[in-house]
């Protein structure tokens, strides 16, 4: 039986940020799969770069009011939506004071990340899960796009294994040339620790600072599928799927010239 439901999770769509590999992916993937007559959703964060009323963001609010507890500090929830007209597309942003208020995505005007990114990473991976169970809309396959989303592969196969919403999804993994320059520090394994999610689960991350080619190998162990979304990518990665013998679908195009692919690639998950 073909996939129905995908929910795309990404931390860039144009116009809502500049344009990117994975802004314009995150922009014409989705309508191109709505296209081809399966449902979607899609969600990013609320960096404060976005301007809300040129967009035309609204808070949810039977959605938001939710609080999250990372590392002892509960930090509130909310949620908004706003509408790409041309495509027939909601987007919904996954927003918070602490997290996404500054004017900047993921580093200050120096180029300097900003050294919370492993926070808000935990933050935006669990608001997004916890959306999805208040709207109890069941996702078939869930796609991640960019470093930010690497955690939602561990917490759909451990914390929310057998929430109804999400107890037989699969999940595909997009590589992009995303490197990020400041390792995560050796207690992110603790921060994202949940209820579901053991020791065994965060050994290869435990304990030590995680860059950028830990945290993709630790995303891709948990994913069912891996894509190729950019033509160079760190050569660790397509290793890695490699030698793990993970389900794989090499770069195929743009995300206008890869839809086929894509689309029959989430229906052999």
């Amino acid at each position: 039986m073909s996939v129905k439901r995908v929910l795309f999770i990404t931390q860039e769509i144009f116009p809502y940020l500049p344009e990117s590999a994975i802004a314009e992916t995150c922009r014409n993937l989705p309508q191109a799969i709505q296209e081809k007559g399966k449902e979607i959703r899609t969600f990013m964060p609320r960096f404060g770069s976005i301007n809300e009323r040129r967009n035309q963001l609204h808070e949810v609010i039977r959605l938001s009011g939710m609080n999250l507890i990372i590392d002892d500090t509960d930090h509130p929830l909310i949620i908004k939506v706003a509408s790409i007209q041309a495509a027939r597309m909601q987007v919904y942003f996954i927003d918070n004071d602490d997290f996404f208020s500054r004017k900047f995505t993921t580093e200050d005007e120096n180029g300097v990340e900003f050294p919370d990114n492993e926070e808000r990473s935990i933050f935006y991976i669990r608001g997004v899960l916890e959306t999805i169970k208040k709207l109890r809309w069941i996702p078939d396959v869930v796609h991640c796009h960019g470093w930010m989303t690497a955690l939602a592969p561990l917490y759909l196969k451990s914390a929310f294994a057998d929430d109804p919403c999400f107890k037989d999804v699969k999940i595909a993994y997009s590589l992009y040339n995303d490197n990020f320059k400041q390792p995560f520090s050796d207690k992110f394994s603790s921060k994202l620790k949940l209820s579901g999610i053991t020791d065994k689960h965060v050994k290869d991350i435990a304990g030590t600072s995680v860059d950028y080619d830990k945290l993709t190998q630790f995303a891709m162990k948990y994913s069912d599928g891996v894509i190729q979304q950019e033509e160079n990518v760190d050569l660790a990665s397509l290793e890695y799927v490699e030698k793990n013998k993970i389900k794989f679908l090499p770069y195929k195009g743009t995300a206008l010239e890869a839809a086929e692919a894509i689309n029959e690639f989430y229906d052999t998950l």
